[in-house]
């Protein structure tokens, strides 16, 4: 699992290898990921945007910008949290992701609060000590 706190907002991100969605001879790799997210400040917050970087393991990056998370703006008063579970598809069995959520206070403030590198790793990449 990877977290990050970021104005009092933290994200936890737990990416899973989809064997069943892959295809290795077809350079089809598919990870699904679960997100929290837990609203531990004193004010409540609204999901507006999400943006991410997915990298494969030949350096080649996509950026996913849109509004909310799987079709919803959530709303998080203090305590609360928010899951979800989505997926990305990448032509190499390995690859890393990255992201910022853009949120917003009742009060109007402006948060970008960041989502953990994490990485998407699949029983079909030799392993490698670094």
């Amino acid at each position: 699992m990877y977290s990050e706190t970021t104005h009092a907002i933290e994200v936890t991100v737990e990416p899973f290898f989809l064997e069943d969605e892959s295809s290795p001879p077809d350079h089809r790799f598919v990870w699904a990921y679960h997100v929290r997210i837990e609203n531990k400040s004193v004010e409540t917050v609204r999901l507006l945007r999400r943006h991410w970087k997915i990298t494969d393991s030949l350096g080649r990056t996509q950026e996913v910008r849109g509004e909310g998370v799987v079709g919803e703006r959530p709303v998080l008063r203090p305590g609360e949290s928010f899951e979800y579970t989505s997926g990305t598809p990448l032509a190499t069995p390995s690859g890393i992701m990255v992201g910022a959520y853009h949120m917003e206070t009742e009060s109007g403030t402006a948060l970008e609060v960041a989502i953990p590198a994490f990485s998407l790793d699949s029983p079909h990449q030799p392993a490698r000590v670094n």
